[in-house]
């Protein structure tokens, strides 16, 4: 899986290509999101257009990374769902957890209101 990071303002976006199913994925993913906590950095979006297969590992990782953000006053967007991702959310209900939006842009901008 290949983890790229971009700054949209006050926003960092973390864009995931690839799968998302267990080591050394997860771990990488998880390390990203430690790391911009560390560097206080609170607003993520995760772009996860480029996403091809998640299982339950990965689904955890991203609860964790909510997790860990809003324990630090911050917040996490999903963005650019796959049709086979967006069912794996709707059939696990985390499509109530996650703010999800159709493009980073409205993910982004989702921060500033």
């Amino acid at each position: 899986m290949t983890i790229t990071e971009n700054k949209h303002g006050c926003v960092t976006v973390i864009s995931l290509k690839g799968n998302l199913l267990g080591e050394p994925e997860t771990t990488a993913l998880r390390e990203t999101v430690y790391r911009l906590t560390e560097r206080a950095e609170k607003q993520v979006v995760l772009d996860l257009g480029g996403l091809k297969a998640v299982n339950s590992t990965g689904l955890g990782v991203l609860v964790s990374s909510l997790t860990s953000l809003r324990k630090r006053g911050g917040d996490l967007s999903l963005a650019r769902l796959s049709d086979k991702v967006h069912a794996l959310m709707m059939i696990t209900h985390l499509i109530r957890v996650f703010k999800v939006y159709d493009t980073v842009e409205r993910a982004v901008a989702s921060f500033g209101r």
